[in-house]
């Protein structure tokens, strides 16, 4: 196409404070590095997928960086045809996505300039991905202070994670760090059939969520660890949640264990992998002590089996940590849920959005 009048404009990059100008971005790197990580909202459409990408790359380590790229540009110019007969064929005159790739180079480059020659108005995400993890790490490193929080404390199987969705659905803010990490915070606590994300994409949704959250009102966040599976919390935020005040969800031994019964329900059906994964708590608790809890298992006397599991491992460990960690509980006000059903959950939550106490701050600081 000739420059001139009503020519398309020069492809432009913007840098990662533009992010929020462009709610449709796509990612042209393989689909291995976006399964690693990416920009929150952005769709994978590679530009070299991962076994063109590893045989353009040994190309130009075993014979030359021409030769990759003549190789590389043939096949990059293959997809991007593709892409332009499917998926970007119906899309509209006016539309303006941001693109990106690794370093912001060559394969978003390439992508850009071909979709503003046919007349969009595509921009580069100046540096790519390295750009944007960068502002990820720099964010999670102060942003955290910038709220006030309300962490939710409670035995395991007090409904913490039930509350929090009350909360949510109550119009509270709330920061949701199990279901981020796609993790229920214990030795059991890892979903079925769904695997946690990297530590890179935990941080980005992370830091997504607390960029929608208002200063001026109260996030509420259920009382964690450091870490939580096999992610792990920023500094700062962990930092932030342990000198926030606290509120404790203290709910009877009879309806834990029926919560708990519900929320792993996978256990129940499978008996022996339950026993696999005790058999982590054998040094503290000896071969005959897991057995025991084996035996009740497949035994089905499942009240009896989280009983003692809450009673000898889970509430004492629970605890001590919350003393350690999170010593504003002294000073928590008690809350406890007449049920574990939804309903109940969101009568408390109003309760707690309208400021209603359940008994006065320390009278327990489980």
């Amino acid at each position: 196409m000739s420059a001139g009048a009503g020519a398309p404009p020069r492809e432009r990059k913007v840098g990662v404070e533009a992010l929020p100008e462009y709610p449709d971005r796509i990612d042209v790197r393989s689909p291995s590095e976006f399964a690693e990580d990416h920009i929150p909202g952005a769709r994978n459409h590679p530009v070299l997928d991962d076994a063109e990408r590893a045989r353009i790359g040994t190309l130009h380590a075993q014979t030359s960086a021409f030769a990759a790229r003549q190789a590389g540009a043939a096949v990059v110019a293959r997809n991007i045809a593709a892409l332009l007969e499917t998926e970007f064929a119906a899309k509209p005159k006016d539309w303006a996505p941001l693109v990106y790739c690794w370093r912001g180079g060559k394969r978003s480059g390439a992508l850009a300039h071909i979709l503003n020659e046919v007349g969009w108005r595509a921009v580069q995400l100046d540096g790519g991905y390295r750009a944007y993890r960068r502002h990820v790490v720099a964010q999670l490193a102060v942003l955290p202070a910038a709220f006030r929080y309300e962490v939710i404390c409670g035995l395991t199987g007090s409904g913490k994670s039930r509350l929090l969705a009350a909360l949510a659905a109550e119009g509270a803010q709330v920061l949701d760090l199990e279901g981020l990490a796609r993790h229920r915070g214990s030795m059991l606590g890892d979903l079925p059939d769904d695997p946690q994300p990297s530590q890179k994409w935990f941080e980005s949704q992370l830091l997504a969520a607390l960029e929608r959250f208002d200063p001026a009102r109260p996030v509420y966040v259920e009382s964690e660890s450091r870490r939580i599976g096999t992610v792990q919390l920023p500094d700062a935020l962990l930092d932030a949640m342990r000198a926030a005040s606290c509120i404790v969800l203290a709910t009877p031994d009879p309806l834990r264990i029926a919560l708990l019964k519900e929320e792993y329900a996978h256990f129940l059906a499978d008996p022996a992998l339950l026993a696999t994964r005790l058999s982590g708590l054998l040094q503290l608790f000896g071969r005959k002590t897991l057995d025991q809890w084996s035996a009740a298992a497949a035994a089905g006397d499942w009240d009896t089996l989280v009983g003692e599991l809450l009673v000898r491992h889970y509430d004492p460990m629970y605890t001590a940590s919350i003393a350690k960690n999170f010593p504003n509980v002294v000073t928590a006000i008690v809350h406890s849920p007449a049920d574990v059903t939804a309903a109940a959950f969101r009568a408390l939550a109003r309760d707690i959005v309208n400021g209603v106490r359940s008994s006065f701050p320390g009278e327990n600081s489980t």
